[in-house]
């Protein structure tokens, strides 16, 4: 089995398009791991994978790239919190939608920055992965310390409770996202979002399916909608799909 025939098992077996990756970081990194768990070919590799959870589990993680942390870059949250604060103003039902959310880190900062405008309308805060495991852990709302770094310290009192080294979320914060299984590359999208947050994670995608994504998340936005992206993911050919600039790594749809 070489590569193309390992991607083409990884789509049939977890439904994951790796042909959407960038080819030369993905290699590296499917090497790395085989190499890692002492695997001597790919054939070997899916071996393990067929006969080992544990193992599938850390090729899933390894491959959807679960690093995120709450108000993940300060100084570019707080321009969002600002456009956040706009929608807010002018709307009395927001719905968003936290896409490729990891650990809930994300959907749980908005959710906060809501909570403390005092937003009395209703929200709706979609949050989806394609990693069902991960996403039973941003249900359960439990973090470590290097992943709540950035929150402010009354905000931590009145948001989070603190069991040993864990950090639980607040029920109420909790209970205004709802989490679904979603893939960004092959399943369809929702509609009439006011605004769309995904970061760090279409930086990984090839230069059409990145297209194929900006594409996707205008069609889905209202019109005036917010797409807000990873600190590495300026949108060159914004304008292409109907958004201008908003704010640093926030473009808003005409």
């Amino acid at each position: 089995m070489d590569l193309v025939d390992f991607k083409k098992w990884v789509l049939k077996e977890f439904g994951i398009d790796l042909f959407a990756y960038k080819e030369n970081q993905l290699h590296r990194r499917i090497l790395s791991l085989i190499s890692r768990v002492g695997a001597k070919s790919i054939d070997e590799y899916v071996e393990i994978l067929k006969k080992n959870d544990m193992q599938r589990q850390k090729f899933l993680d390894f491959i959807t790239i679960n690093v995120t942390e709450f108000f993940r870059n300060p100084e570019i949250f707080k321009e969002f919190e600002k456009e956040v604060k706009n929608i807010a103003l002018k709307n009395n039902y927001i719905k968003i939608w936290s896409a490729a959310c990891s650990i809930g880190a994300e959907p749980y900062s908005i959710a906060i920055i809501l909570d403390k405008l005092g937003y009395n309308g209703k929200s709706s805060i979609i949050a989806t992965d394609i990693d069902m495991t991960i996403l039973s852990r941003a249900k359960q709302g439990e973090y470590i310390e290097s992943e709540i770094k950035n929150i402010e310290k009354q905000d931590l009192h009145k948001y989070f409770r603190n069991m040993g080294d864990k950090y639980i979320i607040d029920e109420n914060i909790k209970n205004m996202i709802t989490y679904k299984r979603h893939d960004l590359i092959l399943d369809s999208y929702e509609s009439d979002f006011d605004i769309i947050v995904c970061r760090n994670v279409v930086i990984y995608f090839n230069q059409d399916i990145k297209e194929k994504i900006y594409k996707k998340f205008s069609n889905a936005l209202k019109k005036g909608g917010l797409l807000f992206v990873g600190a590495t993911e300026s949108i060159y050919n914004y304008k292409e799909y109907g958004f201008e600039k908003a704010s640093t790594f926030i473009y808003r749809k005409l």
